[in-house]
């Protein structure tokens, strides 16, 4: 039987510093400028740099000559899922409030997403979302716990969507997975986009967030890093340089790697 393929997840802080910004090119740094909310800036920020980080230690490439394209797997336009010609990984990039991943992989294709857990209810959002089953499920849970799962089902939908490069023109009441509470898992994809098999995974990116992988093919394993910068290495604080003020946002309260290992076995 074939190795699971390891599919490595960094997370940092959303952060708009002069090292990081140093990575942007031209276009991105225009497009920075147009940005109104310093949020949305530290994020595209972050974003960019993080890709350009890990992406350059991984093919031995430095970081400024990490070179983004985007070209649309379905049509071939240029737009969609951004890609490095040539590096021989592939990879996937969410954000959401002051939380930024990317998740790499050297084979098959990988789709993250992170969310915030809404704050008000989402008892008008939920019959968009949920398949008939799931909100059934969804339904049956206590109000107290029903913004929690809505962020979880959204979260395992949309990784699944990211890793087949797809978006809104999937309704993601076509997708079933399995409910909060449960191992993540795809239960169900009809409509003329269904795919897969996929290994699904919950993330862990905080308090207050939901975070969610998903992987081509039947098996995977991951390995989750907390960075305080997305310039560090691995996690571990770069000399000269001072720690983001993010660091004691929950979740990224220490600055050394945090690693561990899992595997799904695909569809249920």
């Amino acid at each position: 039987m074939a190795e699971a393929p390891v599919c490595r997840v960094w997370w940092s802080p959303a952060v708009d510093d002069p090292a990081a910004r140093a990575l942007l090119d031209a276009d991105e740094r225009a497009r920075r400028e147009r940005l109104h909310q310093a949020a949305d800036r530290a994020r595209l920020t972050t974003g960019r740099a993080l890709i350009r980080t890990v992406i350059g230690r991984l093919t031995g490439t430095p970081p400024r000559r990490v070179a983004l394209h985007r070209r649309c797997r379905h049509c071939g336009g240029p737009h969609g899922k951004p890609f490095v010609p040539g590096a021989g990984v592939r990879f996937s990039l969410a954000h959401a409030g002051d939380r930024v991943v990317l998740a790499v992989t050297e084979g098959p294709e990988p789709g993250v997403d992170v969310e915030r857990v809404p704050g008000r209810s989402v008892r008008r959002l939920a019959p968009r979302v949920l398949a008939e089953d799931e909100y059934r499920a969804f339904q049956a849970l206590p109000e107290h716990r029903r913004n929690v799962a809505y962020a979880v089902y959204w979260t395992r939908k949309e990784a699944l969507l990211k890793a087949v490069g797809l978006g809104i023109v999937v309704p993601k009441r076509d997708i079933t997975v399995s409910g909060p509470g449960r191992s993540a898992a795809l239960v169900a994809w009809r409509g003329p986009y269904a795919a897969g098999p996929f290994a699904l995974f919950d993330l862990a990116p905080g308090p207050g967030y939901a975070g969610a992988l998903a992987v081509h093919g039947r098996s995977a394993r991951v390995e989750e890093r907390f960075l305080a910068h997305p310039l560090d290495d691995d996690g571990r604080e770069a000399v000269g340089r001072a720690p983001a003020a993010s660091l004691a946002t929950p979740g990224f309260s220490r600055p050394s790697t945090h690693l561990y290992g899992k595997e799904s076995d695909g569809t249920s």
